[in-house]
């Protein structure tokens, strides 16, 4: 089933560390081998052994439209013919900046950069020159990219591979990261009441995707903003999974909190390597060349990943409508994997909002980093690899997120909650 897989995995591990280029994608929490795509078109991605799988990775979330969306691949082409690259100013990047301004409260500036780890590492950057003070607080299981001082307790592939101390990240930088669990507001004031004047940030995933899909508790975002206006700290929130994916105006707009700096990942490049930070005019104007803070990009504002942005954020812009349609989607599919995991008597809980959801194998609520670690991780495992085997394909860690694609037909909603049944039955008789 996996032949062609297999041999690249070999090649792979010769050429490339763990031969992958991204973590995740080894297949270490779930074991077996990796395997190659070859095309995707919609909700399905095809791999190079010929087998369709109905996808709920959707890239780590900006293919919510589906994969190859047409208008997205014809503005690319066009556009490819122009040039890849000029490393000079273009009018897309102005036209991609009016409308993610228009699209997102408590903006008035953008910065493009290359990726969501580069938007958090520059947003960080920013809030520390922006109120020179250096150490910021995080949350355990967050994730907001590979720079070194985000490093300290992150979620993704840090917390899937195990990886409780980075080598390369030294202790001086180390000692500036301060955490707190996640929905732990008195945790939060410690480290302010411990660190006074001296906290330049708190960066946080309004909305966690990094540790499975986990939400906010009441109350929480609202004092995370309340603290940092009594205490002159500015909030960032790293939406490059919710941005444009939970709401047009992202977790801001969802929830009804500003925040001081937010971040955005590969879904305002409809899925091209690309990715921003923006905020208020008397922040932003602190970054080079207006400023003295310093970031740039030879790749930065890319034409190829503006033009597929702005198709893509039009499309999301002119028809609201795409959101309700991915949370009834969503719902009807929570609804059936309740009915499929319950039925087969499989202790569960289904966090899930907007278009994201995860599926954790515990008895106890999924609010924080050790609710989800403290899950059986290990029946996970087997879940994720009987529902390969039924052609869908989850994110191969416990520790991500699934993310729907309007793409997604009823049929293959109904497929996935048949395949469900299948798997745990599978599960239960082995």
């Amino acid at each position: 089933m996996y032949s062609q897989s297999k041999l690249l995995f070999e090649r792979a591990q010769q050429l490339i560390p763990g031969g992958v280029n991204s973590p995740v994608r080894a297949f270490k929490s779930v074991g077996g081998t990796p395997v190659f795509m070859k095309h995707a078109k919609g909700a399905y991605l095809y791999d190079v052994d010929d087998n369709r799988y109905i996808d709920y990775i959707n890239s780590w979330g900006p293919m919510i439209l589906g994969h190859a969306y047409e208008p997205v691949v014809k503005a690319i082409q066009e556009y490819a013919t122009y040039s890849t690259s000029f490393g000079a100013p273009t009018e897309l990047e102005i036209k991609v900046a009016e409308l993610i301004i228009s699209m997102v409260p408590n903006i008035d500036q953008v910065r493009m950069v290359n990726s969501g780890t580069e938007a958090c590492m520059s947003a960080l950057r920013l809030a520390r020159g922006y109120t020179g003070r250096n150490k910021f607080i995080k949350f355990d299981g967050n994730y907001h990219g590979h720079a070194d001082a985000f490093l300290v307790s992150a979620g993704s592939g840090v917390a899937t591979l195990q990886i409780q101390s980075v080598p390369g990240v030294t202790q001086t930088v180390a000692q500036d990261t301060l955490t707190a669990p996640y929905n732990n507001l008195p945790a939060v004031e410690q480290l302010i009441a411990a660190h006074p004047e001296e906290i330049a940030a708190i960066i946080v995933e309004p909305v966690a995707g990094n540790m499975g899909c986990i939400l906010p508790q009441p109350g929480f975002l609202e004092g995370l903003r309340q603290l940092c206006d009594t205490h002159g700290i500015l909030l960032i929130f790293d939406e490059v999974m919710t941005g444009f994916r939970l709401a047009r105006g992202g977790a801001q707009e969802l929830f009804g909190i500003k925040a001081d700096l937010v971040t955005f990942g590969k879904i305002i490049g409809g899925g091209m390597p690309v990715g921003a930070f923006a905020g208020p005019a008397a922040i932003m104007q602190h970054i080079a060349p207006a400023g003295k803070i310093y970031q740039a990009g030879t790749l930065s504002g890319n034409p190829i990943a503006m033009i597929a942005g702005y198709t893509m954020l039009q499309t999301l812009q002119e028809n609201p409508v795409i959101y309700k349609q991915l949370e009834e989607k969503k719902d009807y599919l929570v609804t059936g994997l309740r009915e499929a995991l319950g039925g087969a008597g499989v202790v569960h809980q289904i966090n899930s909002l907007g278009s994201m959801l995860s599926v954790h194998f515990a008895e106890y609520p999924i609010i924080d980093f050790s609710a989800a670690s403290s899950a059986n991780n290990e029946l996970f495992r087997r879940f994720f690899h009987a529902m390969l085997e039924r052609g869908v394909y989850l994110p191969p860690s416990a520790f991500e997120s699934w993310f729907l694609s309007n793409a997604l037909t009823q049929e293959d909603l109904d497929a996935t909650i048949k395949a469900t049944k299948a798997a745990m039955q599978a599960i239960t008789n082995s």
